[in-house]
């Protein structure tokens, strides 16, 4: 934006030059005072102390979140656990049984 060209007819008055001055000066001044702080990262800045409530409600979420965690681990480990079809576990007497039943079932003696 351009100012047009000054009228060599009109005189300027001292008193508005002053005042014109001293608003200048006074705008330079609380530009420099009230100017944004320097950029810092989030984590150099200071922080902000919480209320009471805040924490409370900070807490809560964190424990509802936990909970939940907890919750899906448990229960993807239930899905996850392997359900054998038989027990595998017992004496080498009741297994030799077993073998002996199952040959004896798929044999023709079944029919």
């Amino acid at each position: 934006m351009t100012t047009p060209p000054k009228d060599p007819q009109i005189q300027e008055d001292p008193r508005i030059e002053a005042a014109a001055a001293r608003v200048k000066e006074g705008v330079q001044k609380r530009a420099v005072a009230y100017a944004p702080p320097p950029w810092q990262p989030i984590w150099k800045r200071p922080r902000k102390p919480l209320t009471k409530a805040q924490k409370k409600e900070r807490l809560r979420k964190q424990r509802e979140r936990l909970q939940a965690a907890g919750r899906r681990r448990f229960f993807a480990r239930q899905s996850r656990r392997p359900r054998p079809t038989k027990n595998r576990i017992g004496s080498a007497a009741t297994r030799r049984d077993a073998r002996a039943l199952s040959r004896l079932r798929h044999s023709s003696a079944w029919q």
